[in-house]
């Protein structure tokens, strides 16, 4: 597969799924949207992924790339019907792009935390073989309010409604995190506003304390996220 991969910072990666797709030979292609870099027509490309990113879905006037890269996430799943993955920022500009409604969270989820499967969840393909409960790193201060039109819940927290949605048979997203590697917890704390949040959250010693706790849980996070991985390939070759 040529998979276009739309960022917004430069160290929110695919992570962990970057030796997942070398190993199966698919080619990835980055766009870096925060850095002023234009996404190419879709054509040609079997999938979009869009990572997550520190900015707000309606932030548009700050971020006026925002509002092309919901069009062209419209176009992608609406229109083409392509394969899509979205995770963090990612899963809230699907549900934007698509008629839903994001907001500000009244408790933001910043930890190791569980996920809660929905019945409609646990039956599916993207979270088969996965624990009905289960543990994912979480690093959010916003989330989707209102699903669009057509879209389900798969997955659900105390906190966080949704945390996970599907749309049509082919487009996935998740609000926490599975790309997680043994520098995340590091690399996106030099950003300004994951490391305000994670201060307020967990502490002055809120870094060290969420990289020590990845750290004991990173077989776990990379065993889930290869199982997603391969479960969203079987969703992708869905017609």
């Amino acid at each position: 597969m040529k998979i276009l991969v739309l960022q917004h910072a430069r160290v929110e990666h695919p992570g962990a799924f970057r030796k997942f797709l070398e190993e199966d030979g698919h080619e990835w292609i980055s766009v870096e949207l925060d850095e002023g870099e234009v996404a190419p027509p879709l054509e040609g490309f079997d999938a979009l992924w869009v990572m997550g990113g520190p900015m707000d879905v309606w932030q548009e006037d700050i971020h006026p790339w925002l509002k092309e890269e919901k069009a062209l996430i419209k176009e992608a799943v609406e229109m083409r019907g392509l394969p899509f993955l979205g995770l963090c920022l990612g899963h809230q500009l699907l549900a934007e792009a698509l008629g839903g409604e994001c907001g500000v969270c009244e408790n933001p989820e910043i930890g190791v935390l569980d996920v809660q499967l929905t019945e409609e969840g646990a039956a599916g393909i993207i979270f088969d073989g996965l624990s009905e409960r289960f543990e994912a790193l979480q690093w959010h201060s916003a989330e989707v309010k209102k699903m669009p039109p057509g879209a389900s819940c798969l997955a659900t927290s105390p906190d966080c409604t949704v945390q996970a949605m599907s749309w049509g048979p082919r487009a996935y997203s998740m609000q926490f995190h599975l790309e997680v590697e043994p520098d995340t917890v590091e690399n996106w704390n030099a950003i300004d506003a994951y490391a305000n949040a994670l201060q307020n959250a967990l502490g002055d010693d809120g870094a060290s304390l969420l990289k020590s706790k990845c750290a004991e849980r990173m077989a776990d996070f990379n065993a889930t996220a290869e199982r997603v991985y391969i479960n969203w390939l079987q969703t992708a070759a869905q017609v």
